[in-house]
């Protein structure tokens, strides 16, 4: 039996973004660098200082050595076997070697130097280190203040460096958003990218070709969409003549299965035909509500009525909404005509309040309408239909500012809700007026 291991902590949201990022890399370069830089520095410092001291203290040993084989006297700050003398460099001296050691003497810093004496002892002589040592400290707490400040400086320039161009990002970013939502209008409209750009002509950074590349897709996009939608709106018109002289052509056929044939397959195009003329109008945004105050009990009633045997209503909570009556049937009144054609009786409506559930009882709705909502003209699983009733009633909930989503119940049957725009000061119940 296998055990998952515990996960640690996890990091703030924030923490990854690209302006963190950059930060802890440019804190952690800039670190790195002024460690480097200190302590090359101080190591030359020191061992430039420590040289001239160990040199004075040799030429002060040799006069000392010189003065102690004639005879004379030492002077201060040498003598054979003085006190303080480090036991290390002792040795050293005695073993017939000069060597010099840098030790803290009466605490102070001290340079020591030491050679052979007679009788198995050595001579020494000290030279005041103290400023040797002070300097090196200064240089230490200079380089230490000097890496601070220029850390801090070049993580200032960085984040504003990166902010600027994650500003940029985000900004690329939301009109992404906005135009997978549907508004092709949408520009990045970078200042350094494309016609835009000021001044002379110079080459583009990463982030302005990204958002050039982008404005250029949706303005591809949206002519190519146009160019659709102004296709489907001529076709739409274009059928409308001919079709009515096909109708009444058909009204003046005699009765029969055949006559019944034609005037069937004429009915389905002249639905067909206005169905694209309402999808055409759809797209291009200019349909208008004309809202008003309705319950949606009878409202929900008058549609199943309508819809012919085979739908059953559910009022759990009635409520009083802004909308357009109208458009509001056609949405409701295209979901049940759905339900019916490609699902199973029976048809439930159900009114919650401001939402409205229609659910069948088939086989459900296809992966790719619950994933990605409906597309006209595609259906599955069967050959009645354009996939246009519900396109419609989607694009007419939009017009509604309503919500319509699609899924598949768990116990089977296809599910459409609808959530109607409902505000606090609305009215709850009660009866229609």
């Amino acid at each position: 039996m296998s055990h998952r291991q515990p996960r640690g902590p996890r990091l703030p949201a924030w923490t990854a973004t690209l302006t963190w990022k950059a930060a802890v890399f440019i804190t952690v370069m800039c670190c790195a660098l002024a460690a480097l830089l200190g302590a090359l520095v101080h190591v030359s410092v020191t061992n430039q200082t420590v040289g001239q001291a160990r040199e004075r203290a040799l030429v002060h040993l040799k006069e000392v050595t010189e003065r102690y084989e004639a005879g004379d006297r030492l002077g201060p700050g040498a003598g054979v076997d003085p006190p303080g003398l480090p036991q290390s460099l002792r040795d050293l001296a005695v073993s017939g070697q000069r060597a010099t050691m840098v030790a803290s003497h009466e605490s102070r810093p001290t340079m020591w130097a030491a050679g052979p004496a007679d009788g198995g002892r050595a001579i020494a002589v000290q030279v005041d280190y103290a400023q040797g040592a002070r300097t090196i400290d200064g240089l230490d707490r200079a380089i230490l203040g000097s890496s601070v400040l220029a850390i801090g400086a070049t993580l200032l320039v960085g984040a504003f460096a990166v902010t600027r161009v994650t500003r940029r990002l985000h900004q690329t970013a939301q009109v992404a958003r906005r135009i997978s939502a549907g508004d092709l209008d949408a520009r990045v409209n970078d200042p350094h990218s494309g016609p835009q750009a000021e001044g002379p002509v110079r080459h583009q950074d990463e982030v302005a070709a990204v958002a050039g590349a982008l404005d250029t897709m949706a303005s591809s996009l949206q002519g190519k969409l146009l160019s659709e939608q102004r296709f489907t709106a001529d076709v739409a018109h274009e059928l409308r003549t001919p079709l009515t002289g096909l109708h009444a052509a058909a009204e003046l056929l005699p009765p029969g299965r055949p006559t019944e044939l034609v005037r069937d397959r004429v009915a389905a195009l002249r639905t067909l035909t206005e169905d694209l003329l309402e999808i055409s109008r759809l797209d291009a945004k200019s349909e208008r509500v004309d809202l008003d105050a309705h319950h949606l009990a009878p409202l929900a009633e008058r549609v199943v009525r309508s819809s012919g045997a085979g739908t059953e209503l559910v009022v759990a909570r009635d409520v009083c909404v802004e909308t357009d009556r109208r458009r509001l049937e056609r949405v409701l009144g295209n979901l049940v005509a759905n339900a019916h054609k490609h699902g199973r009786a029976p048809v439930l409506v159900t009114v919650d309040g401001p939402v409205v559930t229609v659910r069948d009882h088939g086989d459900g709705y296809p992966d790719y309408l619950v994933e990605h909502g409906p597309q006209r003209f595609r259906t599955e699983g069967t050959t009645k239909g354009h996939g246009l009733g519900l396109t419609i009633a989607l694009g007419q909930a939009a017009v509604l500012g309503a919500r319509l989503t699609f899924a598949n119940a768990e116990d089977g049957g296809a599910v459409a809700t609808l959530r109607l725009p409902f505000g606090d000061g609305a009215e709850d119940g009660g009866e229609p007026g």
